[in-house]
């Protein structure tokens, strides 16, 4: 009789222990291998696209996801220009296997740019490749990818965008298919933008695109409404240069430049130079306070009758036949005696003040598409005198504003910038006018608004103050007495000079409001009122109707007729 003899319990165990390691080992190599799997897959899917994507790719510099070109954000981080993925539908004429007759009507019927003629003949040439279409939308290549012809090709590459359109359009620029600056701030930035070490990190303009937004709107209503050939608008921070707005009407989209006019193109701010007119007196009644040649605001000077100079008159369009002083001369906008203060000051004092203020050459501005003024090549006494108030002598908008910003913040003459400045960074500048002279000069733009031309620029609650300036437009060599150029440069709060609003109007038309008037009391003033009304609580402005400049002093001098009766 066989015994059966028990298993010992530790063999048993030992057995399990095997089984649970050979488990383990098992369990560990295939997760190895879907490990494995997983990245070969992924190796070639980036392989792949190494390969057949290699358009995207070459957006890429040293393997590092950056665009080719860096952003640019106005004052607040709204994106202005930003690069993008886009694609380009490109063409093989040689390796083309369909109906090329019926490809050209298809083609024609999805890019109309081009007729089906012209389609035909790029199927049919010799050539190797060119392309059909740069910047495409994706449904465009989805289209053209559905006519099923091999010897079309698509492709990856950046596109600079401009989201928001229009907006700002002189102040950006655009770039070339390559992606090179060629007008704007795109031109001034190229090499910032394009620089490996700083394109991950956005460049801040001193652009505010809301207070770009008012403008343009307003501006583009008023050249609607009269009709003008043109219009241009900025709004310039007085004690850092910076330029929150700039606009210049007609406009143009940098998106799709190649569909505008060339005048479109042109920055009416900073290259076109113009006449201001009575804009300049204030600037010359600065510089005689300056120059202790107006050394009091009673004093009368003769406008009892136009001012006969040689063989040339001098007249006000708001005569009032009688002895005015300063301020009179400022509130109805005297040329006579703006004249007559000229001539006190002098030629060389005249052109020294001119200068002092920027007047002479190109704005100082980064842009590079800028004009320089037309500056006086002989200075007659009558030279001397016209200047004074704004004719023979023409300057750019952007100049016009500097100057009313060194008229009002102290006297500093500082260069304008469109790159936004940090706080405490603002340049030095030069002293023009003193502390004193920049006073009087608030209290005077100030009284402009209340009494005198200025009226309709005035803004509940935002203490404006401003000089209207019209002045017939400059026409082949002559002046067309049916043509102005109509500006209004103003301040606002007087009280704390912060910001310049400018608005000029080319070539309006008067209207039944308007009572057929062109002037710049009519026409452009109504526009900066109502940018400043839109613009000012966006800039911290708060309007204030218990505040205000005092004027007392001078108010007292002022005759008013009403009053008079």
């Amino acid at each position: 009789m066989t015994t059966l003899v028990a298993r010992p319990e530790r063999v048993r165990h030992a057995d399990e222990r095997q089984q649970s390691v050979a488990t383990a080992h098992f369990r560990l190599m295939l997760l190895m291998l879907l490990f494995l799997g997983g990245t070969l897959a992924i190796g070639a899917r980036l392989t792949w696209l190494g390969i057949f994507n290699g358009a995207a790719a070459n957006r890429y510099a040293g393997g590092s996801l950056l665009p080719q070109r860096g952003d640019i954000v106005d004052r607040n981080g709204v994106p202005l220009a930003r690069t993008i993925d886009a694609w380009s539908i490109g063409i093989h004429p040689a390796k083309l296997i369909g109906d090329k007759r019926q490809l050209a009507r298809d083609l024609a019927r999805l890019m109309p740019e081009r007729d089906e003629a012209t389609y035909y003949r790029i199927a049919t040439s010799s050539m190797n490749f060119t392309y059909l279409r740069r910047r495409a939308m994706p449904e465009l290549v989805a289209a053209v990818n559905a006519l099923g012809e091999p010897g079309i090709a698509y492709a990856r590459e950046p596109e600079r965008l401009y989201p928001q359109t229009t907006l700002a359009a002189h102040v950006l620029g655009y770039t070339d298919f390559d992606g090179k600056g060629v007008a704007g701030m795109e031109r001034v930035l190229d090499k910032r933008l394009t620089d490996p070490m700083q394109r991950g990190k956005p460049v801040a303009l001193s652009i505010d695109s809301r207070v770009q937004a008012a403008m343009e709107s307003e501006l583009y209503a008023a050249l609607v409404k009269h009709s003008a050939v043109g219009a241009a608008g900025l709004v310039l921070d007085v004690h850092t240069g910076e330029i929150v707005a700039m606009a210049s009407l007609p406009v143009f989209n940098p998106n799709r430049v190649g569909q505008s006019p060339d005048d479109a193109r042109r920055n009416s701010v900073t290259q076109s130079v113009y006449e201001l007119g009575s804009t300049f007196k204030p600037i010359t009644v600065a510089g005689a306070i300056e120059a202790g040649v107006a050394t009091s605001m009673t004093r009368k000077y003769d406008a009892t009758a136009p001012l006969q100079v040689g063989g040339f008159r001098i007249r006000d369009d708001h005569a009032q036949n009688r002895y005015m002083n300063v301020p009179e001369a400022l509130v109805y906008s005297s040329n006579i005696v703006t004249a007559r203060i000229a001539e006190e000051m002098g030629q060389e004092r005249m052109a020294t003040l001119f200068r002092s203020v920027g007047f002479q050459g190109p704005p100082d501005v980064e842009l590079m598409e800028k004009g320089s003024s037309i500056w006086p090549t002989y200075w007659a006494r009558t030279t001397v005198m016209t200047t004074a108030y704004g004719h023979g002598i023409a300057v750019t908008p952007l100049q016009l504003a500097n100057a009313y910003a060194t008229l009002v913040n102290g006297g500093i003459w500082r260069p304008t910038t469109l790159m936004k400045v940090a706080p405490g960074k603002a340049p030095e500048g030069r002293r023009v006018f003193s502390e004193a002279t920049s006073a009087r000069m608030r209290q005077l733009l100030r009284m402009v608004v209340l009494d005198g031309t200025g009226k309709k620029g005035d803004a509940a609650g935002f203490r404006v103050g401003g000089k209207t300036g019209t002045a017939e437009k400059a026409v082949g060599g002559g002046y067309s007495r049916n043509s102005n150029v109509s500006t209004f440069a103003a301040v606002f709060p007087m009280d704390a000079p912060r910001y310049v609003v400018i608005a000029m109007m080319d070539a309006p038309k008067g209207t039944a409001d308007t009572y057929g008037f062109t002037s710049a009391a009519w026409t452009a003033a109504p526009v900066v009122s109502r940018v400043i009304a839109r613009a000012g609580p966006m800039l911290g402005v708060i309007p204030n109707e218990r505040r205000d400049i005092d004027v007392a002093d001078l108010a007292s001098l002022v005759w008013n007729p009403k009053e008079a009766h």
